[in-house]
Formats: C-alpha cells, structure tokens, sequence
C-alpha cells in the first residue's frame, strides 16, 4: 500500500462538499444579527468542518472495506483505490471528530449549555454509523433524514442559539431550506451511485425508490430551499427575501438531473448543487445581516 500523496489527502477530503459545513452556519450566525459572538460563531465553524472532513473520511473507509467503492464513479477513494491502507484513513477521521469534539466542548464551556455535548456526541456519532459499524444506516436508506438533521437543523439552530441563547421559527424555516439543499446532494450523489450501490446491497434511498422517484425527489428538495426564503422573511424580516437571489444557481442542477444524465455525467450536478447551496447561504445570510442592521 503505497502512501497518499498530500493532493489526495486533500482530494479525499471532498472539500467542494464543504459548502455543507459553511451554509448553515453562516445562517445562523447571520439569524443572530447584531447580537452574534465572533468567538462562538468561529467555533461553531470549526466543528462542522472538522464534522464534515471526518464524515468524508470515516464513509471512504468503511465504504472501502467493505467493497462498496470498488466500482464507483466520482471523486477520490484514498482506500478503495489503494492509495492508502484503511488504518490510515481511519486515523484521519477520528483526529477530525477530535477537533470537532475539542472545539465543542470549548463551545459548550463558554455557554454553559452543557446539554449540548449530547448533541454534539450524537452528530459524530451519525458521521461514524453513516457507513460505519455493523448496521450503517446510510444503507438503509435513511441517509437524507439524518443529513437533514444534522447539516440543517442541529448546526442553524446551534450556530444561532450558542450566540444568542434563543431559537424562533424563522431560523427554524432557514434550518429547513439549506437543510433540503445539502440532502440534495446526498440525493444526486446516490443517484449516480444506484448502479454500483445496488450491487455492493447498499440499499440507499435512490435504490429503494429507484432513479425517476430520486430525480424528483432532488427538485422537490431544491424547490423546499427556496419555500422557506419567504417564511424566514415572514418571520424575521422583508430582507431575507434576497435570499430568492441564489435561484439562479439552480438552474444548472436541476437541467443535469432532469434531463436523465447518469453515472460520472451527474458528478457536474453534485458540484452544482453545492455552489447553488454556497449562492443560497451567501444571499439569504445578506439579507437576514442587510434587515439586522436598516
């Protein structure tokens, strides 16, 4: 087994997946308006992007043991392609869920909402048991549930309330909308991924409902982000309704997968869908900080 190149390291870190980590805590420190804390916010940072870093190295690992990445299409595999022995990556996650878990516990420390770590506890947990362990529940097809939880609603409402020691529905409505955008690249990563998923007995929820259900159910997700602008904006202020700017970035996603592309011609979609939750998380984060402050 050779050893990974720094490059790869870096490519099987996925970092265009990190616009997952960034979005919703750009929202909910922008929820927080004038009475946001930079020490928090930074923290909050830390953590779900060492969560994310660590998700993508735990999945290439217990996906490359067990096979599953044998024959897929799609970004770096540091354990599936052979270029770096499962021990390796694995360590790489758990020093990421280490920092996540450090940073939190400094999180928590500072507001003294030591219930907190139990969410925390819970969110690496779901990182590991993605693909992880005897029963992953990522094959099961309850992947999108707990990406919806936990790169939704637990870092937005987090984020907002660490810094402001309240949550309301409208950061409840941005928690639902970029939420829906993030499980929409899970959506279109399972999507390109039924052919050698089915194969492997992964049964994700693109395998269980099969590939014309999954093309609708990614639009009818991406459709749901952009519901919520006009709640938050209802609920909070007129200006969040900038955030109905990123539907530009929406267009290019949803032509790729409805149209039927398939296999490595849906990787554009996946990259796509995270600009499109980048563009959404920078809009609405300026209109929500554009109604804290006119």
């Amino acid at each position: 087994m050779s050893t990974a190149s720094p490059s790869a390291w870096f490519a099987g870190a996925r970092p265009r997946t990190l616009p997952a980590a960034l979005a919703p805590v750009a929202i909910g420190t922008a929820l927080a308006g004038t009475a946001w804390v930079p020490g928090r916010a930074l923290l909050a940072l830390i953590v779900a992007v060492a969560l994310q870093i660590g998700v993508n190295y735990a999945n290439d690992y217990s996906d490359g043991i067990k096979g599953t990445d044998d024959s897929r299409v799609g970004p770096v595999r540091l354990v599936g392609q052979g270029l770096a022995s499962p021990a390796a990556v694995r360590a790489a996650a758990l020093v990421c869920f280490a920092i996540a878990a450090i940073a939190g516990f400094m999180l928590v420390a500072l507001t003294g909402h030591w219930w907190l770590l139990a969410v925390g506890a819970s969110a690496i947990a779901a990182a590991w048991l993605y693909t992880g362990g005897p029963r992953p529940y990522g094959y099961a097809g309850l992947g999108e549930v707990f990406v919806l939880v936990y790169f939704g609603f637990v870092p937005v409402l987090g984020t907002l309330y660490v810094q402001t020691d309240s949550i309301d529905s409208a950061a409840v409505a941005a928690a639902a909308g970029v939420g829906s955008l993030i499980t929409a690249i899970l959506v279109a990563n399972n999507l390109r991924d039924i052919p050698s998923d089915t194969e492997a007995g992964k049964r994700t929820l693109a395998v269980r409902i099969g590939d014309r259900a999954t093309r609708r159910l990614f639009v009818a997700l991406i459709v749901i982000g952009f519901l919520a602008v006009p709640i938050v904006a209802v609920t909070a202020t007129a200006w969040a309704l900038v955030g109905l700017a990123g539907i530009g970035w929406a267009i290019a996603p949803i032509r790729i997968v409805a149209r039927g592309a398939t296999g490595p011609a849906l990787v554009p979609a996946l990259s796509a869908t995270g600009i499109l939750v980048a563009a959404y998380a920078f809009w609405l984060s300026a209109g929500l900080v554009l109604g804290s402050i006119l």
